[in-house]
């Protein structure tokens, strides 16, 4: 190594050697202006731990109050909307393109803290809960019907119809779930002389003012692997049947009261109409 480069005096495998060159002018550039900058921030804003506060930097900045006065900025935004809410119907919020797109927007969190669970994202549903984006409803997609779904809850009940001491022997059972599964059940006569049109009326189709099942589309709330052994279950074990042990549980808790304030189930029913399934 030449005699005329200094060095630190360290050397390894002798020809390896810590030289005294300085760092370059651009590099040193960048570590002072770095320097400057952290003093210069920690000037204006809060950045040292002490022992029971912090130093708080002359501009008074914290995370806190920027994200009140983001909210305080997003709440004069919405009021607008949210004072309309209160003394506007349902049917009155759907008809305003605006407002309920407001209100869409604004439920998306609410459906996700309240509905989800059962119904699943977006309304798809979830096994055993209703499906919320199609145009199949027990009680029927009307704006009205739905807050009115919302508000009070639903629990219908259909009686069992099989097993021991009950309308249907096994062959029975497995000859009007057949024809269920097939969508051919009004063409059996068992359909008609053990009763079923009574709720499910003589086409098959459903009575929306009970919520029984529209037996003729081939949607199935109580999907199994087999549908067939689920449909089967439903008419041996019927639909909250308080005799038997065995019975499909299948309740919407109502919502209205105390759990949700009139405005949010409003926005709840205008959301769940408008994923697509709404009549």
């Amino acid at each position: 190594m030449s005699d005329k480069i200094e060095t630190t005096g360290h050397l390894w495998d002798e020809n390896l050697a810590e030289l005294t060159n300085q760092p370059p002018g651009w590099w040193m550039l960048g570590l002072y202006s770095s320097l400057a900058f952290m003093i210069i921030y920690a000037i204006l804003y809060p950045t040292i731990p002490l022992v029971t506060t912090y130093t708080k930097g002359i501009m008074g900045w914290t995370a806190v109050k920027e994200y009140k006065q983001d909210l305080a900025s997003l709440d004069e935004i919405r009021s607008k909307y949210e004072a309309q809410l209160p003394s506007k119907s349902v049917a009155e919020i759907l008809a305003d393109e605006d407002l309920s797109q407001y209100v869409v927007r604004s439920a998306k969190v609410l459906f996700g803290d309240n509905c989800a669970a059962c119904h699943g994202t977006g309304g798809a549903g979830n096994p055993s809960y209703p499906v919320l984006v199609d145009d199949d409803w027990l009680y029927g997609g009307a704006i009205d019907i739905i807050h009115q779904s919302i508000t009070n809850g639903r629990k219908p009940m259909m009686p069992r119809m099989g097993m021991a001491g009950q309308e249907l022997t096994e062959a029975e059972v497995d000859t009007l779930a057949n024809t269920i599964h097939n969508g051919t059940v009004v063409s059996e006569p068992l359909y008609t002389s053990k009763g079923c049109v009574g709720c499910h009326t003589p086409q098959g189709t459903g009575m929306q003012a009970i919520g029984s099942a529209d037996l003729t589309d081939k949607i199935w709330r109580f999907a199994a692997e087999d549908q067939l052994d689920g449909i089967k279950y439903t008419i041996n074990h019927g639909v909250n049947d308080p005799s038997d042990p065995k019975t499909r549980n299948a309740e919407m808790p109502k919502f209205g009261g105390t759990k949700l304030s009139d405005t949010d189930i409003k926005k709840l029913a205008v959301y769940v109409h408008k994923l697509g399934g709404g009549q």
